[in-house]
């Protein structure tokens, strides 16, 4: 009976103070979460500590910087930092340091998403950024540090990605092809490596360090999951031309991470690119040109997926390990008919197998 009279003496005391804050007009603009701090400085001011307002934590910039240092993958964190670059651009610096979640309404992400347009015409671009800037809302409300969701009313446009995939014929002219410049050949090389590796991600081929047992073993950076692929001899032959002495590839020896080669990696690819007269030729073209024959040669959906690192997380997944012979046997077969035109369903002849000549026909460099 008792706590039942203090509970009732003290909610009366809370509506007390909730009805004084809608009377002057102030409830209207105050989170959940600075209406419950209100409530405990009027009822017991003495645990209140004065804070200065540079101080405050659940700006969206302090709660964006807090989100990000969760994150462990470098690549993810740069992508998020790209997004608190975005905004900080879009608002004064001032602006930026009080911005609070509900200062977030639908108004405010339609001239946002208007601002990025001005410099990414590209629906996907700004649809990465929203989305960032969504799980950084999800993950204040997660926090309790706001119940503000601006994102209801708001939908994130996306384009149709468009394939980034080779037919068989422009990835043998591609193998095939002699730089006009030496020092484009390396890349090349790379591009070649990538696809004989599966698609290997440029960050995991950088960071190889020796190969164990005929195999490369990593640990994926973008799932943070064991990996292994068997590197094969057309491989074996690129990896022994640039042999490196801190990592397995000599790409990276002479840089300080692996985004500074990856540009260089760009450009030199972009070259060959004009002299192929091809619409783009990046390392993630490769990957899914992988994927595109190994489906065009029959196999499996399971194995593809398998043989790319994705899946995992499946109830299945979890109690039975993919069988790696079937992803070695894809990789063989998908080489044998790209690099010597040797289909699975093709009788086999003793020997080692001759290349494919490259084609020369113009009609075959469209990607």
């Amino acid at each position: 009976m008792m706590y039942n009279k203090y509970i009732a003496a003290r909610k009366i005391e809370v509506d007390t103070i909730i009805l004084k804050l809608a009377d002057e007009g102030k409830l209207a603009d105050m989170s959940a979460v600075q209406i419950r701090d209100h409530i405990q400085s009027v009822i017991n001011p003495q645990d209140v500590k004065p804070a200065k307002a540079e101080e405050d934590q659940n700006t969206v910039a302090k709660v964006f910087e807090r989100f990000m240092a969760h994150k462990k993958n470098p690549r993810t964190k740069e992508i998020y930092r790209t997004t608190y670059n975005r905004i900080k651009a879009y608002l004064s610096e001032d602006a930026f340091k009080t911005l609070k979640f509900e200062d977030i309404d639908l108004e405010w992400l339609l001239d946002f998403d208007e601002f990025m347009a001005i410099t990414a015409p590209s629906a996907n671009a700004r649809a990465i950024n929203m989305r960032n800037l969504r799980a950084v809302c999800n993950f204040a409300i997660d926090c309790e540090i706001t119940t503000h969701y601006p994102f209801r009313r708001f939908k994130i446009k996306q384009e149709v990605t468009r394939k980034r995939n080779f037919d068989v014929e422009t990835l043998r002219r591609i193998f095939n092809h002699q730089c006009t410049e030496e020092w484009q050949q390396k890349y090349l090389d790379f591009f070649k490596l990538t696809f004989m590796l599966i698609g290997i991600n440029c960050v995991d081929l950088c960071g190889l360090k020796c190969i164990n047992g005929g195999r490369v073993d990593y640990i994926r950076a973008k799932t943070h999951k064991p990996y292994s692929i068997k590197v094969e001899r057309e491989a074996r032959e690129i990896i022994e031309r640039y042999a490196g002495e801190n990592h397995l590839l000599n790409f990276t020896d002479t840089y300080a991470n692996y985004r500074h080669f990856y540009n260089n990696l760009c450009t030199g690819l972009r070259e060959i690119r004009d002299q192929l007269m091809l619409g783009e030729l990046t390392t993630y073209w490769a990957r899914h040109s992988w994927a595109t024959i190994a489906a065009s040669l029959d196999i499996p959906k399971e194995t593809i997926a398998a043989a790319l690192g994705h899946g995992g997380n499946t109830v299945t997944d979890i109690y039975i390990e993919f069988d790696k012979r079937k992803i070695d046997e894809a990789n063989r077969k998908v080489l044998d008919w790209v690099l010597y035109g040797v289909h699975p369903n093709t009788p086999k002849k003793r020997g080692r197998p001759k290349k494919v000549a490259a084609q020369t026909n113009a009609s075959q460099s469209a990607v």
